[in-house]
């Protein structure tokens, strides 16, 4: 049994973005010394961008062995390799360039101008294999267990490239190809809940009004193929960190005081 999701409220979205990248760092230094090496699944969009230039601006950024540290991705815009619209150019640009990073342990999703050419089924599955690759015996699972698995949440409720009304809301695959994605660009590549669910910590990054609704629908008991972004939870806690605006329809009773 899952423990219910914590929901911290911040301020503004850069406000989020240093708490969740002082809790990144904290966890990170954590999960290293323990002599584990960590391993955490990136996000896009916004939000994910501002988080990952806080982490590379913290002066607490030091403290953890970049080289030790395997990085994945929850989905990708299936588009060519160096389209700016790419969350891996963009979490490269933001943060993997400015940090001594292992490139073997740099996890990214295969492009559209890669080894399998237009064929997203063909990426899917080869991100399938080396997620299962990386999996360990006790990780039970065609995946590895993730320490940190980081989600932005869409207006619609959609998370990764999992949207509602949508067939790859059903897969039992680990990764799958998204066609006619209700949000450009048409096709993309995302694990599936399963292995959204297959972490320690599930933290969702909310922020703007527009998301305030998704934010209430998921948090008040919708399903998640209705809003997809009920679904995932971490194994030993979900996080929903949001700022003022996404927060604004919560019910007061399930928002604690914000914290680091």
């Amino acid at each position: 049994m899952t423990p219910p999701p914590t929901v911290v409220v911040h301020r503004d979205a850069d406000e989020v973005a240093a708490a969740v990248a002082a809790r990144l760092l904290t966890g990170l230094v954590d999960v290293q010394s323990t002599g584990r090496i960590p391993s955490v699944v990136l996000t896009g969009g916004g939000i994910a961008r501002r988080v990952h230039a806080a982490v590379r601006d913290s002066p607490a950024r030091g403290a953890v062995d970049w080289s030790r540290l395997d990085l994945w991705w929850g989905d990708e815009r299936f588009v060519a390799a160096a389209d700016p619209e790419r969350n891996e150019v963009q979490a490269r640009a933001d943060l993997i360039d400015a940090v001594a990073v292992d490139p073997e342990r740099v996890h990214a999703m295969a492009a559209a101008d890669g080894p399998y050419g237009d064929d997203a089924d063909a990426a899917a599955d080869a991100y399938a294999h080396e997620l299962a690759r990386a999996a360990r015996p006790e990780d039970h699972g065609d995946a590895p267990t993730f320490d940190v698995l980081m989600l932005g949440v869409g207006p619609d409720g959609h998370v990764a490239s999992l949207f509602p009304d949508h067939p790859a809301r059903y897969e039992e695959r680990s990764v799958v190809a998204v066609r006619d994605s209700p949000k450009p660009p048409p096709t993309r590549v995302t694990m599936t809940f399963p292995t959204l669910s297959r972490s320690r910590e599930v933290w969702f990054l909310v922020s703007g009004e527009e998301k305030s609704r998704a934010a209430r629908l998921a948090l008040g008991g919708a399903g998640p193929l209705q809003v997809p972004a009920s679904g995932p939870r971490g194994r030993e806690r979900t996080l929903w960190l949001l700022d003022a605006a996404a927060g604004s329809q919560l019910p007061p009773g399930l928002v604690r005081a914000a914290s680091p």
